[in-house]
């Protein structure tokens, strides 16, 4: 299938490992000239390296702290200055870390909704101007399976990545006559470093292996295993290309079914 996503300026962000980097494949793969970014300039240099070995695609890597607005400013300047205007924006950070409400301060909320929240409000805000005269873009926002079934331990995660779904589906309503899509994924359990923590934390609590925390965390998803991150990143490719041209404001799971309600 052939999504015409071919030199198209995709920037996807937090991309040196994990679930950013295999979006970033996804699309390298399709054709389009990649950017990533990270704090970290060696994971980002072997990212880019992994990427371009298996796609012969144009990527380029850019250090970026998404808690910093300024950073945030000089990020989408560089990347246009090196690819041209960003077509397709892909919004990931970190997720906020674990910890019950009790445990929580106001400082754990106010640094978690900056770079949860405001670092996919500040960057799509310096993308949609192009967009708009081009009447086209994509913005696709990697959320968590969390915003459909709130996973225990994680408020932080479970309370303002519904304020990011919030907002986007106010801005799909927004640019949706400027050809310009506005998509939230959602993933469930999936192998990378994000979830391996979350397993240890478990396994140290209850003294089990990290082994035996997936198998039984597996039993709960109705395919009985993990997911891997290629699967995610074969729907943000879809989500980005044309083929997508009349889905947006959706907040779609990739979690093996695990969600438990029909929205």
């Amino acid at each position: 299938m052939d999504l015409n996503l071919k030199s198209k300026v995709a920037l996807v962000c937090a991309a040196s490992e994990g679930l950013g980097k295999a979006a970033a494949l996804e699309l390298a793969k399709e054709g389009s000239k990649v950017a990533i970014c990270s704090r970290n300039k060696e994971k980002l240099l072997l990212a880019k390296q992994e990427i371009v070995n298996k796609t012969g695609a144009v990527v380029e890597t850019f250090e970026a702290d998404l808690s910093v607005h300024q950073d945030i400013k000089e990020l989408h300047a560089d990347v246009e200055k090196k690819l041209g205007e960003i077509e397709v924006l892909v919004n990931n950070v970190g997720g906020p870390p674990p910890g019950t409400f009790e445990n929580l301060s106001d400082e754990d909320w106010q640094i978690a909704i900056n770079l949860t929240m405001m670092s996919a409000l500040r960057m799509s805000h310096l993308v949609l101007p192009k967009m708009k005269e081009k009447k086209w873009g994509r913005i696709i926002n990697i959320s968590s399976v969390s915003v459909k079934t709130p996973v225990r331990n994680l408020f932080l995660s479970n309370s303002i990545r519904l304020g990011v779904l919030g907002w986007a589906k106010a801005l799909s309503d927004e640019v949706g006559k400027d050809g310009i899509t506005v998509n939230t994924v959602c993933p469930g359990s999936t192998r990378t470093n994000r979830i391996t923590t979350l397993f240890s934390v478990t396994a140290k609590e209850t003294g089990q292996t990290l082994k035996e925390i997936e198998k039984i965390s597996a039993q709960s998803i109705p395919m009985r295993r993990i997911g891997e991150p290629q699967e995610l990143a074969a729907l943000i490719a879809f989500l980005a290309s044309e083929r997508a041209s009349y889905m947006t404001g959706l907040a779609i799971q990739v979690d093996g079914g695990s969600a438990r309600g029909y929205f």
